[in-house]
């Protein structure tokens, strides 16, 4: 009874294990693609915004630098482009320009 038992069990089971074990090689199998880099990394005084342009990370000043659109609570300058995310890690926004 027990053989029976287990002969039935194993025919279940043995075709989806069989399936898995091959579809798990065949993606273990496959060649990796490269991403292609649509654009040169940006300079260390940018950043990569949302829409991939690079643009000048926030700065220090008494005054508006030439291109700020927002003065940060921090006192720091953004040259965001999106007011989403603007002065994030600077407070916020105190005033758009």
């Amino acid at each position: 009874m027990i053989g029976l038992t287990t002969r039935r069990v194993a025919r279940h089971i043995l075709p989806w294990a069989a399936a898995a074990f091959i579809g798990a090689s065949t993606a273990l199998a496959a060649p990796a693609t490269a991403v292609p880099v649509l654009h040169t990394a940006c300079a260390a005084s940018e950043y990569e915004n949302s829409d991939g342009a690079c643009v000048q990370r926030p700065q220090q000043g008494a005054t508006a630098p030439d291109g700020a659109t927002a003065h940060c609570k921090d006192g720091s300058w953004s040259f965001s482009q999106h007011r989403r995310g603007t002065c994030s890690g600077h407070g916020g926004v105190s005033e758009w320009l």
